[in-house]
């Protein structure tokens, strides 16, 4: 399927990128059926659905890397589509800078041919004709501001001035997807595409692409599970359901709560007509006065006040049941660090680690280094002895942890029954009812309890993880990246159970509506010690005297 130009007005509004009859088919399996959706200027729309939805698929058909089985995608004439680069290595023979400007091939193109007129030895008069029209055309798309408009991008982005002008493959990973971000976001692109762009990304830099894109005037079109994220860069949410996509106005946290309501108002019979219209008007009016508060306050505001009630309908999504329950309350004698330090292969990770926790705490474990947080939870689960200085776990306490890896969970070829069944107790471990139950609650039902363990999807992995600690019923829970792999319902799921957990929980997340809901206390892990403070993920990481403090204890 080919890009298309047209020129669409509605209501005196140009229309950037239409969907016109879309359909795609793999095999009997219908992904999208005559889907017909348009993509106005000034506009962020988050892509949600279910996992398998297609929200991916979507992304590439519209940016013209995949066919559709019919319909036709236009673009407005003249305008210029940009998409963030999903293969971190594809650039690994460039310049970091030249990587930037190739975010817009026309004027990459143009300054390529115009140096390698230069670079002739020959030069003739009709050299110098071509080198006069290509400086026309290089002026008119802003070309001699282009090195510093790249430069200034990626200094926004974390990549120091000196890395500029060195090899893509001299980067690490994480870095390279900045240089990538800054490929997508260069030259104002007048329709930007972005499939995940917050993974790998450090809190400060997903906060500078939120203000950025917060404030950007042309179309944004995004697939993310970060809700914090969507709640903050989205005027509208894109509903992947039933093989169609609807528009909803407002953020990810509105669609979600007004949808919660109108499944709310379904059920609730007795109920007449006027008392559920007011019940909606009422919600909009909360959500609109709460809006006023947002990076994107005036647009999203105005769009909620328009919102028609007709528009709200109830969600078809399956929610999974995650509860977690305590087998006994825990004492007030819950966890004590005593001077822990931790090294990989001799470089020391986190050093000179104390504290105690409280009963019922709450404790976002927080590191600039992964690798520390990691070390950090095997430590004190007993799955690494890399470690000196002592930890000790209260005698009422029982854990369940939830590691960022757990493939070694998953080598058997065994079904989910008898998978889960390697966990329970004595007593329980014969009652296939009991163990189904969990399984059902994590929406793992009927024939799907049988699938086999070594087979399953990553989000299905962390599904069972979670089965696996619901049957424990653990008054101390540790979670290192719990929403790893999953779809934005298990994730909003998780979140709401763990909120009204009565125990003790340590949670490390880049989900920032995680970090923000959950956490009552900051426990940071540095080489030079830990910065430990009650209070909520949002001030800390504000915080100016911590940033001090963050500063002075990084570079000791």
């Amino acid at each position: 399927m080919r890009f298309k130009s047209l020129i669409v007005y509605v209501c005196k509004k140009i229309i950037m990128l239409t969907v016109s009859n879309l359909s795609v088919q793999f095999g009997k399996r219908v992904l999208f059926d005559d889907v017909n959706i348009s993509f106005t200027p000034g506009n962020c729309y988050g892509i949600i659905g279910a996992n398998g939805a297609g929200k991916s698929t979507f992304l590439k058909i519209i940016s013209g890397k995949q066919e559709a089985n019919s319909g036709s995608v236009f673009l407005e004439h003249g305008k210029r589509l940009s998409v963030l680069e999903q293969n971190h290595n594809a650039y690994d023979g460039d310049i970091i800078l030249d990587t930037v400007l190739k975010g817009n091939k026309v004027l990459f193109d143009v300054k390529t041919e115009m140096d390698n007129l230069y670079a002739k030895e020959n030069f003739t008069d009709e050299d110098g004709d071509r080198v006069g029209a290509l400086q026309v055309s290089y002026e008119e798309m802003g070309g001699w501001n282009a090195d510093s408009e790249a430069a200034s991008l990626l200094s926004n982005l974390g990549i120091p001035e000196q890395l500029h002008n060195t090899l893509m493959s001299d980067l690490d990973g994480k870095q390279k997807v900045r240089v990538l971000l800054a490929q997508a976001l260069f030259g104002n692109p007048d329709v930007l595409i972005m499939d995940e762009p917050t993974n790998d990304l450090d809190y400060d830099t997903i906060m500078w692409l939120e203000d950025f894109l917060a404030n950007y005037e042309n179309t944004v079109i995004v697939v993310s599970h970060d809700r914090h994220f969507l709640d903050s860069v989205c005027t509208h949410i894109s509903d992947i359901d039933f093989g169609k996509i609807k528009h909803y106005s407002g953020n990810y946290t509105f669609w979600y709560e007004s949808s919660q309501l109108a499944l709310r108002q379904r059920t609730q019979q007795n109920k007449k007509a006027e008392e559920k219209k007011k019940e909606l008007e009422e919600f909009i009016a909360r959500f609109s006065a709460n809006v006023a508060k947002s990076k994107q306050a005036t647009s999203r505001k105005k769009m909620i006040e328009r919102l028609d009630i007709e528009e709200i309908k109830p969600s078809s999504r399956r929610y999974p049941a995650i509860i977690f329950d305590q087998e006994r309350d825990a004492g007030d004698q819950i966890l004590s660090v005593d001077n822990l330090s931790g090294s990989i292969s001799g470089e020391v990770l986190f050093n000179e680690i104390y504290f105690n926790l409280a009963k019922k705490d709450k404790v976002i474990i927080y590191s600039k280094d992964t690798r520390a947080v990691s070390l950090f939870y095997d430590i004190i689960s007993g799955a690494s002895q890399s470690y000196t200085g002592k930890f000790n776990w209260g005698i009422t306490t029982t854990q369940a942890y939830l590691p960022s890896d757990h493939e070694f969970f998953f080598h058997d070829s065994i079904s989910l029954v008898d998978w889960l069944r390697q966990y329970a107790k004595k007593e329980e471990e014969k009652e296939e009812v009991f163990l189904r139950g969990f399984l059902g609650k994590m929406l793992f039902s009927g024939d799907e309890a049988l699938k086999k363990s070594n087979v399953l999807s990553g989000g299905e992995k962390v599904r069972c993880m979670l089965s696996k600690m619901m049957m424990q019923r653990a008054n101390v829970l540790l979670l290192n990246e719990p929403t790893n792999h999953l779809d934005l319902e298990s994730i909003t799921a998780l979140n709401n159970s763990l909120k009204n957990f009565k125990g003790t929980l340590l949670c490390s997340t880049s989900d920032n509506t995680f970090s923000q809901t959950l956490g009552n206390r900051i426990i940071e892990l540095t080489p030079n010690g830990v910065i430990d403070r009650y209070m909520s993920f949002d001030e800390y990481m504000t915080d100016q005297k911590i940033k001090e403090l963050q500063s002075k204890m990084r570079i000791k």
